[in-house]
């Protein structure tokens, strides 16, 4: 039989990050990964890994980019392997996700809001990972 039992996969990633206090920031990566045969959900698993890094001496303008880019390609290895663990728990086929180049999400993400900006005429640009008390972008 050429039944169509193919296993659809849907993955979501979001990176998100925060400033905690002067020199603390939190960053992280959410993932929603849906699986499917023949349009009916299999498994939907959501999770979050996020990590505390401390920065000083630091511009800035590379706080952003730390933060969305080298702060997740350090978390995502972890998030990898809980989401892995947890699919092989169920006695589910083994699913692993591919590797994410963060700095491509970062430069699309970035991408995105300058054609926003420019749309609502705007010409302030801003990430919106991280608005740090009284610094102002340029």
């Amino acid at each position: 039989m050429s039944d169509q039992n193919e296993n659809q996969v849907e993955v979501s990633i979001n990176v998100g990050g925060q400033r905690l206090a002067e020199t603390i920031f939190e960053s992280s990566i959410t993932i929603t990964l849906t699986t499917k045969i023949n349009d009916k959900v299999l498994y939907l698993i959501e999770a979050t890994q996020a990590g505390i890094f401390e920065m000083a001496n630091i511009p800035d303008e590379q706080i952003d980019p730390l933060v969305g880019i080298v702060c997740p390609t350090m978390l995502y290895p972890y998030l990898r392997a809980n989401v892995a663990d947890a699919i092989t728990r169920t006695s589910m086929p083994p699913l692993h996700l591919a590797e994410v180049n963060f700095q491509a999400l970062y430069e699309q993400r970035m991408a995105e809001m300058a054609n926003q900006q420019a749309q609502a005429g705007s010409t302030q640009g801003d990430s919106g990972l991280i608005l740090p008390p009284g610094v102002t972008r340029q």
